[in-house]
């Protein structure tokens, strides 16, 4: 929802009029920010959240040593959507792009990366962008980003063995080979040489070698572990099954699992790489997933219970397509061991970054600061009156999480209605026993969706 107000508690704010004025303030007080977002990841895919096959002890140690929530929601439950909600702290029924497809972000939008560089914050981007195409103004160096490496289109990030990925705008050759390659670069390589996560995460680790005396924005949105969609049931693609290769598993459950452990050593490398510079009492790293776990490229996500106790996966409304995994790490500020179900998302990212960086976020965002929570402070923390989610496949669907209920309404006119301390798995629909919260929860519906030339309801406006 839109927030007339932030609190922000590390330092005092100022006036936003025609741009974005940054505060004066030591080094020291500036945390260098690191957000890690992996790529259709499931609520039940770590073991920190009861994942019992697959191994990441790594993630599994973040959340241990700091603070793991257990209500935070994705921008949306797909890929595009998500992190443009992620970019600029507007959901779904105000954002730009709300759906998958080829968009660029205009240049009027404001990203957190243009918001933290006003307080002299270095920003790097690294893996999916899926908010710009080649030579448009949603290029990541137009948006704020000093640095970028990977895939700038959704659909060649499909790819794993890609022909070329880009960096700053232009074109990088890899030595693969994809024979009938797509417009956008995807396709199946038959030559397999260079594996893109292990490029991308390598120049990830660099950025902070270039870029260690702070302070530094890293986003890091992960390709691992979509599938390959153009592979068929073979596109869970990765170099090895390492672990997993002797498992009496179907071969698409061990490429999972081999992406997941693999992406979890890379996070162990992450936290070193912070020892090293000595980084990481100042830096937070933030790591969570872009939507729910998908049934793509092979993958079974009920063969993992991907999705926990939730209901549905990506592409849909309930829980299991948009509530995600939210880990926040900082030593010595986010209290070690603590577990939170204060109901946060996407979007907060922005309000919560500013607020780290000392500088007042845009006006009249769908975000509020996270800070006070993940510093211990809940007593000041603010909270979402309710939030919101609309999506266009399948129909137009509509989602509003007020405290403990849950809304879900197809085409304006199907309406589900859940109490989620009861039934967090969405079993049953008691919309008819209370009319009264059903009548408030549409209405929140009909009041966040803002028209979009882009994107056209179906179904009677009620």
């Amino acid at each position: 929802m839109r927030c007339p107000r932030l609190r922000l508690t590390l330092l005092p704010a100022v006036a936003l009029v025609a741009t974005l004025t940054p505060l004066p303030a030591p080094a020291a007080d500036k945390p260098n920010i690191v957000f890690v977002m992996a790529d259709d990841l499931g609520y039940g895919d770590l073991g920190c959240y009861g994942q019992q096959k697959i191994q990441t002890p790594n993630i599994d140690r973040l959340a241990a040593e700091g603070m793991k929530f257990t209500d935070f929601y994705a921008g949306s439950t797909v890929c595009a959507p998500s992190r443009c909600v992620l970019m600029t702290g507007l959901h779904t029924g105000h954002c730009f792009i709300r759906g998958n497809g080829k968009f660029n972000l205009r240049p009027g939008d404001v990203t957190v990366a243009e918001v933290v560089k006003k307080a002299g914050y270095t920003s790097g981007m690294f893996g999916k962008w899926g908010l710009g195409q080649e030579n448009t103004s949603g290029l990541p160096a137009i948006q704020g980003f000093k640095s970028f490496f990977g895939y700038l289109d959704q659909t060649h990030a499909h790819n794993y063995y890609p022909s070329f990925l880009v960096r700053n705008g232009k074109r990088v050759a890899l030595s693969n080979v994809v024979p009938d390659e797509g417009k956008y670069g995807q396709g199946v390589a038959s030559e397999k040489n260079e594996y893109s996560h292990d490029l991308i995460f390598a120049d990830a680790l660099e950025f902070i070698d270039q870029n260690a005396d702070g302070p530094f924005f890293l986003y890091l949105p992960v390709t691992i572990p979509h599938a390959n969609n153009q592979a068929g049931k073979e596109g869970m693609e990765v170099p090895d099954y390492g672990q997993y290769a002797d498992r009496d598993w179907p071969e698409p459950q061990k490429g999972t699992a081999a992406m997941i452990t693999r992406l979890d050593a890379d996070m162990g490398r992450l936290i070193e790489k912070l020892d090293e510079h000595g980084l990481s009492e100042n830096t937070i790293v933030f790591f969570t997933s872009d939507n729910g776990p998908h049934r793509e490229g092979g993958n079974n996500p009920d063969f993992f219970d991907s999705n926990g106790p939730l209901r549905g996966i990506k592409r849909d409304l309930y829980e299991g397509g948009i509530r995600v995994p939210m880990i926040a790490y900082w030593p010595g500020k986010v209290p070690a061991g603590t577990v939170t179900d204060e109901i946060g998302y996407h979007g907060d990212l922005m309000a919560t970054a500013a607020d780290l960086a000392g500088v007042e976020p845009p006006r009249g965002l769908d975000s509020i600061s996270l800070v006070p929570t993940l510093l211990g402070n809940s007593e000041n923390q603010e909270h979402h009156d309710a939030l919101y989610w609309e999506f266009y496949e399948r129909g137009f669907l509509q989602a509003v999480r007020k405290g403990d209920w849950k809304c879900v309404r197809r085409n304006r006119e199907k309406v589900e209605l859940y109490r989620l301390s009861e039934d967090i798995g969405e079993e049953h629909n008691i919309a008819d026993d209370h009319p009264d919260v059903v009548a408030e929860m549409v209405s929140i519906m009909e009041r966040e969706h803002v028209p979009s030339s882009l994107w056209k309801p179906r179904g009677k406006k009620q």
